[in-house]
């Protein structure tokens, strides 16, 4: 989950970077943007928030509609899910390759939707497998467990490495993302399908060991 929390820090960044300020990842930020570009403010897209919005939460509903009747944990449901949530990155890489998105186009906003779906799905599958505070696509819940729950909080027991490495790797994500977009949408785009599929590897593998 932490490797997928990385991967959507790197798809964040090249929605933000290459598709015209638009979030694919975090949704908190595509509210955001939105309500301020209805008041005209930055000349801020409108468009590209909604599409992302949309198909984030059409790939929710759809992993939510894949988990139906399964017990909460790695199934096989899981590894299937994210294999088409690599499918579908894997197919954007091909698009920005074959063409390139300049500007707002009708591929860009293609695009977008796209990789809206997948992390919808990706955030869907992370929901199921319930590994606390680790959503893989926000971590605004997981700085204020880290502040509540820490010694100048409540106490001093509590999972602090795991919610410190999802904020970490987040943004470590959205840098690497933002440093590969020199060379194109692509690169980070593939570099998330990778991580994606290992992800995906390594969990079906994990619960198969269970099963055993």
């Amino acid at each position: 989950m932490l490797a997928l929390t990385f991967s959507t820090g790197v798809i964040d960044a090249v929605g933000y970077v290459g598709l015209d300020r638009v979030f694919t990842g975090n949704m908190t930020g595509n509210v955001v943007l939105l309500g301020m570009a209805l008041v005209g403010a930055d000349h801020l897209p409108i468009l590209g928030p909604v599409i992302a919005l949309v198909c984030f939460m059409a790939g929710a509903a759809a992993s939510g509609r894949l988990a139906r009747g399964s017990e909460p944990g790695w199934t096989r449901r899981n590894t299937a899910q994210l294999g088409i949530v690599a499918g579908i990155l894997v197919a954007c890489a091909v698009l920005v390759l074959v063409a390139p998105v300049v500007e707002i186009t009708a591929l860009a906003l293609t695009v977008t939707g796209l990789l809206g779906a997948a992390m919808g799905l990706q955030a869907g599958a992370a929901r199921h497998l319930a590994v606390a505070d680790v959503t893989t696509v926000v971590v605004t819940s997981t700085l204020v467990g880290l502040a509540y729950d820490s010694v100048l909080g409540r106490h001093a027991t509590h999972p602090w490495l795991r919610r410190a490495l999802a904020v970490i790797l987040i943004g470590m994500g959205a840098a690497a993302g933002a440093w590969l977009h020199r060379f194109g949408l692509a690169p980070g785009i593939i570099l998330s399908a990778l991580i994606t599929l290992v992800v995906a590897f390594l969990g079906h593998l994990g619960a198969r060991r269970i099963e055993a």
